[in-house]
């Protein structure tokens, strides 16, 4: 129903940049947000960034002022522009849908796209 895919991830120095992609596809209509989560090895799936459908955006503590999550409504994509990284960004990062429901949500993911910050 809705297919997301990554791109964009790779091996940066630590205070390096990277700009992650997530085109969406399929029946994205009804989509009420989308977000970027992350999980490294042995760490559970975190939330990273956050924006609705109204534009509206929220981050993690550790991220704020350092990532940027932003959409092209145009080309159905939404990116993550991450900035001074640090050796504790490297994860991989999977792209999020979101639809609420009346009893509930659905959910889809990416396959994930790994970041790697490392001198």
């Amino acid at each position: 129903q809705v297919q997301l895919v990554e791109s964009g991830g790779g091996l940066v120095q630590p205070g390096g940049s990277l700009r992650l992609s997530c085109a969406a596809s399929g029946s994205i209509a009804t989509i009420n947000a989308m977000g970027w989560y992350r999980q490294a090895p042995g760490k559970q799936r975190e939330l990273v960034a956050i924006i609705t459908k109204d534009g509206s955006t929220g981050y993690a503590d550790s991220v704020k002022g350092r990532f940027t999550i932003s959409r092209d409504n145009a080309k159905n994509t939404v990116h993550l522009q991450m900035n001074s990284l640090k050796p504790e960004d490297t994860a991989a990062y999977y792209c999020n849908a979101r639809r609420i429901i009346v009893l509930g949500q659905n959910d889809y993911w990416g396959q994930g796209t790994q970041v790697t910050v490392s001198s």
